[in-house]
């Protein structure tokens, strides 16, 4: 049993339990033995893998029954972005982002017709959605978009760009959060729509040289005067940042776990290593400071999983605050990637080679620090509930 199993167990219910141990098996059988044939062969996501979490059915975790979903929770893409993430990052965020950043805006904002149109191709997988938020001179200023939507006769035009959009290989349609009123309030300038990526206008170009999340696919997408009605506008016009924030929040969530299943893997990467591997006479693990190591880890991975499902269970009963939210991003994220590079100097060189596994998730926990919202931009934003008196002061 791997030793997250042992945490998460009275956690959660046992259907739940159930759920996730259905997808570590999967995971365990299915990815793990192709994992370092696909990293070497710099492959994304294969799209036979796509279809299999398609099959079982883990696109359409939050989708109602009678769209083809399964009818869960934000509680379920935790469980399976932690069996899935255990293995492989990059693997977990194809579907954690298609759910978290695709699917949800679209539950939470998304009218009759627009559900009816898409949910049915969403939960099956056979359709896609990426978020564009991120842009080449916004990213954590994503509240002033410089994708511009212009009010027209027959709609909107669409200009500009955005880049590290999750998914956007696959995309069927973009979620484009763009400026629509420059002179509005805060939190009241941009809007929201779902632009189909095959429409003319749109391009799409895979961004290269990314050394983090090798499997996913980060895109850079285009909008060169395209076209957009008023039935793709996804709540409400002018309120594309109630739309990013509330989806923001569930996406942290997600990347909290995908950081704990990267801890999970080394703890037991590492436990395993240290009773065999013999120096001195003996075991490294019978040192203390060897030991301490691995304590930390698993004091670490207790407490913060702890948390995560606390704070899941919240976000499922419509009581949890971005704070909250971030706040456990933040700390999940910083507390991996630290205890992965003492991990690693626990089991020397052996630890930087790729079969070891240890090396692909420390490069892969950085983008759980910098993915929706980059940590000191996010503790920044916190601060100002902390020092009300004094918030407009702080930089």
């Amino acid at each position: 049993m791997n030793r997250i199993d042992k945490h998460l167990g009275p956690l959660v219910d046992e259907e739940r339990f159930s759920l996730y141990d259905q997808i570590s098996r999967f995971a365990a059988q299915e990815i793990a033995p192709n994992l370092l044939q696909w990293e070497r062969d710099k492959r994304l996501v294969p799209d036979e893998l796509i279809s299999q979490l398609g099959d079982m059915g883990i696109f359409g975790l939050p989708i109602p029954e009678e769209f083809g979903g399964q009818d869960g929770q934000m509680i379920d893409l935790v469980l399976a972005g932690l069996a899935l993430s255990y293995w492989s990052p990059s693997v977990a965020i194809t579907p954690g982002a298609a759910v978290s950043l695709g699917i949800n805006p679209l539950l939470k904002f998304g009218n009759d017709s627009q559900k009816a149109e898409h949910l049915e191709d969403l939960a099956a997988g056979r359709r896609m959605f990426a978020f564009g938020l991120s842009e080449p001179g916004r990213g954590s200023d994503a509240a002033n978009p410089q994708v511009v939507a212009e009010k027209t006769d027959q709609g909107y035009l669409l200009r500009g760009e955005k880049c590290w959009s999750t998914n956007a290989a696959w995309a069927s349609h973009v979620v484009v959060h763009a400026l629509t009123d420059p002179n509005g309030r805060n939190g009241h300038r941009s809007t929201c729509f779902i632009v189909p990526r095959d429409r003319v206008g749109v391009s799409y170009q895979e961004m290269e040289g990314k050394t983090v999340w090798p499997l996913s696919s980060t895109g850079s997408i285009a909008f060169d005067s395209v076209e957009v009605t008023e039935d793709e506008v996804l709540g409400e016009v002018n309120g594309g940042f109630r739309v990013m924030v509330t989806t923001l929040n569930g996406g942290r969530l997600f990347v909290a776990a995908v950081a704990l299943g990267s801890l999970a893997f080394a703890l037991d990467k590492t436990r395993q290593y240290v009773q065999e591997r013999e120096q001195f006479g003996g075991a490294i693990g019978r040192f203390q400071r060897v030991q301490d190591v691995v304590l930390e880890m698993d004091l670490a991975l207790e407490r913060n999983l702890s948390w995560l499902i606390q704070l899941v269970h919240r976000y499922d009963e419509g009581s949890l605050d971005r704070e909250q939210a971030a706040k456990v991003k933040i700390d999940c994220s910083r507390v991996a990637s630290e205890l992965l590079q003492d991990a690693m100097e626990v089991c020397g060189g052996v630890a930087c080679l790729d079969e070891f596994g240890l090396a692909r998730h420390a490069a892969d926990l950085f983008v759980t620090r910098v993915g929706e919202g980059s940590n000191k931009a996010l503790m920044s934003q916190i601060s100002r509930s902390l020092l009300p008196e004094i918030a407009d002061e702080l930089q």
